[in-house]
């Protein structure tokens, strides 16, 4: 015997269960030490945009750009769970995907500290 096919839910109890869904994720996420890292940089640089005198686009550019590391970190954690549930035993391939996974994220650090520095340095001239 299967299963019932599950219901989706429509309207506005469908926002709300999404909703759910994306606070179950960002708990989820702040289970990782390396997403509690890029937090606290994130709001170190806040500071430090404050204390600057940031522009308005300043704050706007580094928060999209923390929002882009925060979903690829997301993505690159669910790439590590997907990956330790369907190939527990190390393999290459699963080696593969997360060593790229890692380095999306890594990409968007890098993105985040030049822009961060760039607005740091520009202060000054």
């Amino acid at each position: 015997m299967g299963q019932a096919p599950i219901k989706k839910k429509t309207g506005f109890s469908h926002l709300i269960a999404a909703a759910t869904y994306s606070a179950a994720g960002a708990r989820r996420l702040l289970g990782e030490s390396a997403f509690r890292h890029e937090l606290i940089a994130f709001v170190v640089a806040m500071v430090i945009f404050t204390i600057l005198g940031a522009s308005l686009f300043q704050y706007v550019a580094m928060a999209i750009l923390f929002l882009l590391m925060i979903a690829f970190e997301a993505l690159n954690t669910a790439i590590e769970e997907i990956v330790d549930r369907v190939s527990p035993e190390i393999s290459e391939m699963g080696k593969h995907s997360k060593d790229l996974g890692s380095f999306a994220v890594f990409c968007l650090i890098i993105a985040n500290a030049v822009y961060a520095g760039y607005v740091v340095i520009s202060s000054f001239f």
